[in-house]
């Protein structure tokens, strides 16, 4: 059986069975009720778990209301310069907790319904790997789907988001960060921008100063969440601040539920 191996475990999150599930009973305890709405598709952080899992968790803990058998997990690339999007074609996805089986048959099907490939090399990327813990402690009931783009319009990736979400069996995640590296002053200018995006479901918002590194994923998203008459609810926001102290150079985390 061909693996998605894991290329960050100890780095952006424990590689330790034990630790991580520490980490997860910690962001738990923080924040003890559970979202009231059932996920259509969520909006989550990439950082390291220190930074962003909590932001995190506040999405993922929804994903117990779920009756979905997959989630397509959609995030951008950081490592690799790349035109298009690849979708992961290996058999089941790496975790400390365990493998996750990958639906091999719906990523085919995705790749031949829009003309989209798999380039191996795409799938070392951590903005999709942090999310898979997440999902096997939350949901390990589901399979995954793993959609990494680079140069790819956003326009075309809110058409197929639209596709996916005509199946009822899809959950949807989609993996931004916000601004990097500004004062927490301007990051927090920067992202509010970014936040009235997603709360209004409005994607020509995010082009008057957003900058998330997932911005092609987010308005997606949004233009998607509108052709459905999706709700939206902003769960958490926080920069690296709140973890770190240090105010001269941030990076900014936004959580939301699509229902």
């Amino acid at each position: 059986m061909s693996t998605r191996t894991m290329a960050h475990a100890g780095t952006f999150y424990p590689a330790d069975h034990a630790e991580i599930i520490r980490y997860f009973k910690i962001f738990e305890a923080a924040q003890p009720n559970d979202p009231a709405h059932t996920p259509r598709a969520v909006i989550v952080p990439h950082a390291g778990y220190i930074y962003s899992g909590f932001t995190a968790e506040s999405a993922y803990r929804c994903f117990k209301n779920s009756h979905a058998k997959r989630a397509i997990v959609i995030g951008p690339s950081h490592r690799v310069a790349y035109r298009g999007m690849s979708v992961s074609r290996f058999e089941s996805f790496e975790t400390p907790l365990g493998a996750l089986q990958i639906d091999r048959e719906y990523a085919d099907q995705i790749v031949n319904d829009f003309g989209l490939s798999f380039d191996p090399q795409m799938h070392q990327e951590h903005s999709t790997e942090v999310q898979m813990p997440f999902i096997k402690y939350f949901a390990p009931q589901l399979q995954v789907i793993e959609m990494v783009y680079g140069d790819f319009s956003p326009e075309t990736l809110g058409a197929i988001i639209n596709v996916l979400l005509n199946d009822e069996e899809n959950l949807i995640v989609i993996s931004t960060d916000l601004s990097h590296f500004y004062t927490l002053e301007q990051a927090n200018k920067f992202d509010t921008i970014c936040l009235n995006a997603i709360k209004k479901e409005d994607p020509v918002l995010l082009h008057q100063g957003c900058e998330a590194c997932g911005k092609i994923g987010v308005e997606g998203m949004l233009i998607a969440a509108k052709a459905h008459q999706l709700n939206v609810e902003l769960l958490d926001y926080r920069t690296s601040a709140d973890a770190g102290g240090d105010r001269s150079s941030v990076v900014g985390y936004t959580s939301a539920l699509f229902y």
